[in-house]
């Protein structure tokens, strides 16, 4: 891979992406991001956008991925069978179940080989065509434990399909929010745990050899395996990094509200700083149960870091933001040590905040060990049970989402 990747990514991409040493030098972006937090931040300048590609030959050749046939999805997928849905219809498509053979990739029979999720693309969605490629030619040349797996894609007249490996926990925005009298959200000792994982596969991408922006960092997209190691998925927005730590100034604003980085959002400058802002939120979000924008919260409630700020800095105003839920899970320090990783992630001049490598450090200082065997603590203690007590059944297979806006867009 090296440092030649982002030259070789670059070469397949459309030109939304900017080369790494050059800026592109339109004018910033004066307006305000709409608040509608109910859909990804799209701001578009007059720039005439480019025609989807429509050829195989602008996906980059990876020996990695595998080019199946629509008739081959067809079938592992039992026809696109509406009971084969994980979720709910996204923006962009629905993601089906399906099963491929282990060895050959082939299709297989329901319950045998390996199980996969199909996402099949909206035709009408010229967006998610363009992000669809996107994430084939960056999926397809990077591999990482904390990345979710793109296995192959599907480019078949008018149809777009992507295939990935299974992630059985869904979504680490289902664990956090989801209620229910039969379920308590993620335990302490799993959300440090999940934390460090996101962390590692966003230092990954901000690596020298890949130098690759994330750029929509969020719960939704921070996805758990049966184990609940996080990985990221959709990358359909990624955007290579410019060098010397230097950022871009972009034309076309994208990333969801409520996560985007502030001078992100009223300059388009896009840095790898812009993703560790949006990971500071996330981390907000892990130690307080709340979602980074909730217009059901009272009144100087609904934007949850300009209402957490405050008090993060001290011992005992941050019980105010921390999750009661966790309530005997952790040590207060413990508990305050996160909290000043997540402020400091949260600066609003980005120089100030740290690298991703410097929180995966912090991170793991902090992890609880054996986590995947610890019970919850308050288990003894009549309390309902945390996440970690499933491993099998409803909890297991209630969200799955290969992609975070196409599946964890339900809210409790």
């Amino acid at each position: 891979m090296g440092v030649c990747l982002s030259t070789q990514i670059k070469a397949g991409l459309n030109s939304k992406h900017v080369s790494a040493d050059a800026k592109d030098h339109s004018s910033p972006i004066s307006n305000k991001i709409t608040k509608d937090v109910s859909t990804p931040i799209s701001k578009v300048s007059e720039v005439s956008v480019p025609q989807t590609p429509r050829i195989e030959g602008e996906i980059l050749q990876s020996s990695n991925l595998k080019n199946f046939s629509l008739t081959e999805l067809t079938a592992a997928t039992r026809n696109f069978r509406k009971d084969s849905v994980l979720g709910g219809e996204g923006d962009f498509g629905s993601v089906f179940k399906g099963w491929i053979d282990n060895q050959s990739l082939a299709a297989a029979k329901p319950g045998t080989g390996v199980v996969v999720a199909v996402k099949r693309l909206s035709l009408d969605s010229f967006q998610g065509q363009k992000d669809w490629l996107d994430e084939v030619n960056y999926l397809g040349q990077l591999s990482h434990p904390h990345l979710v797996k793109l296995i192959g894609y599907c480019f078949e007249d008018e149809d777009r399909l992507l295939v990935y490996e299974f992630m059985p926990r869904g979504s680490l925005e289902y664990h956090l929010f989801m209620r229910g009298s039969y379920f308590q959200p993620l335990s302490w000792g799993l959300r440090l745990k999940v934390a460090l994982g996101a962390a590692k596969g966003l230092a990954f991408l901000h690596s020298a050899e890949t130098k690759v922006i994330y750029r929509d960092f969020k719960t939704s997209n921070v996805l758990l395996d049966s184990n609940y190691n996080a990985k990221l998925a959709d990358l359909g927005l990624a955007k290579d990094r410019p060098t010397r730590e230097k950022s871009h100034v972009s034309t076309r604003v994208m990333g969801t509200y409520g996560y985007a980085a502030p001078e992100y959002q009223t300059t388009g400058n896009l840095s790898a700083k812009s993703d560790v802002f949006s990971f500071g939120v996330v981390l907000l979000e892990m130690l307080s149960g709340r979602r980074a924008v909730d217009k059901n919260r009272p009144s100087g409630q609904h934007n949850l870091v300009e209402w957490a700020k405050p008090y993060l800095a001290n011992k005992h105003k941050l019980l105010r933001v921390l999750d009661n839920r966790l309530e005997g899970q952790y040590a207060l320090d413990e508990a305050c040590k996160v909290a000043t990783l997540s402020l400091r992630c949260l600066a609003t001049e980005s120089k100030l905040r740290p690298t991703m490598d410097e929180v995966v450090t912090d991170l793991e200082q902090l992890q609880v060990p054996h986590v995947n065997q610890n019970r919850s603590v308050n288990a003894s203690r009549g309390r309902r049970k945390s996440a970690d007590d499933f491993t099998h059944g409803r909890i297991a297979t209630a969200s799955v989402s290969p992609l975070s806006h196409d599946i964890a867009n339900t809210r409790p």
